[in-house]
Formats: structure tokens, sequence, C-alpha cells
């Protein structure tokens, strides 16, 4: 994806004025460039790319007389209006491996939740991966079509990104499971029971506490 910016002189306070006219302050930085760069691009034509491309997927920025892939590291919203007021994004060299969050989705329906036994539990919704700026996949897909009983699991080894990508974590992690609903509601019970108990307080102070559990 290509995305046009222009070179931003303002910078402090005068920035607000930038977004009164919806737009966006933005950084990009890397290892490879002898100094920060302050662009500034349309908002909603950045929220358009940022759509297609997320944080995986590189972005050509096209500036005047800079190009250059980036992808983006860090995404400030106003806590008022919960607006997009500034962008960090990281330079990246297309022939250097780097690391990247990339979303996970899955597809289709489970047979165990739709016979309303229990439900699919996401354990990570975004995982780590490796690879060139170019080969980064965009999401990882999963089929839970397969997911037909209690208490089974996808790791990380039983997802295959090919040889061009490869995952940071470790491959024994637990991506998602199938949970029973009827156990969800009894580990909801036990939380509630041990969070009154760290909670009680006791007359007469710590030696009546201590007493008090003896006795149990």
């Amino acid at each position: 994806m290509k995305l046009s910016v222009q070179n931003r002189d303002v910078t402090g306070k005068k920035v607000k004025f930038l977004r009164k006219d919806w737009i966006v302050p933005w950084v990009i930085y890397g290892k490879h460039l002898d100094e920060a760069f302050s662009f500034a691009v349309s908002r909603i034509e950045f929220l358009r790319v940022f759509a297609k491309t997320w944080r995986s997927t590189p972005i050509e920025i096209d500036g005047s007389n800079w190009e250059h892939l980036v992808l983006v590291q860090e995404l400030q919203l106003d806590p008022v209006s919960d607006h997009l007021i500034h962008i960090d994004l990281l330079a990246v060299n297309k022939d250097e491996k780097v690391t990247a969050e990339v979303p996970v989705v899955l597809i289709w329906e489970s047979p165990y939740e739709k016979s309303n036994l229990g439900r699919v539990q996401l354990i990570l919704s975004n995982i780590e991966v490796e690879a060139f700026p170019l080969d980064l996949p965009h999401d990882i897909t999963i089929d839970i079509s397969t997911l037909t009983e209690e208490w089974q699991v996808i790791h990380l080894s039983d997802i295959d990104l090919g040889d061009k990508v490869e995952f940071v974590d470790d491959l024994s992690r637990t991506i998602l499971t199938t949970v029973a609903f009827a156990e969800e509601e009894e580990e909801e019970v036990v939380a509630d029971v041990v969070e009154g108990e760290e909670g009680a307080e006791w007359e007469g102070g710590e030696e009546n506490a201590e007493e008090k559990w003896s006795e149990e």
C-alpha cells in the first residue's frame, strides 16, 4: 500500500491547528536512518490505508524526495474524543528481517459452539512473527470448524506459515482452546470466593484473624 504525506514544519503546541484540519502529525524513525522524520497526513487517508494494512503490512511512504517502507508502531488517541492525534512509524529495510505482531482471524464455525455446550476461547489475539517486511502476513487465519469437543487446543506448532515466516514465541504456546460453559461458571464462583477471603477483615486485628484461620 502506498500513502502520500507532506513534510511537517509545525511542532509543539501549534500542532493542534493541524488536527483541526483533520491532519495528523507523525514521526518516522529507524535504526538505519540518520534522524527521525516528521510528516503530516490526512487522518481519513491514513485510516483508509491502515484498515487494509494493520501493523503487519508495510506501507510505502511517498513524500517529497523521500520514499521508504514503514510499519505502524503506535497510534495515539485523544482520551476524550478518541480521535487519532499522533502516529509513530518504523522505517524498515526490505532486505532485513523484522518482527511484527500479526492479528489472529478465526474463520468458519465451531460445531462445539454451535451445539451451545461451550465456546472457543482465544488466548492469543496477536502473534509475533519474524520475516522480511514484504513477506509479513496480514493476518493468521485459523479454521475452527474442526473444534468439536471440550478442551481441544490449537498451539503455535499447529500453524503452518510457510518457509518465509517464523514464530518468535515458543511453539508450545496455546493460541486457543474450547471451554465448557459450566466450567466457566464454576471458575467465576471460585474466583469470587477467593476474592472475598482475601478482602475479609477480622475484628481484633491480625492476631484474631490468625486464630480464626487456625480454628478452621
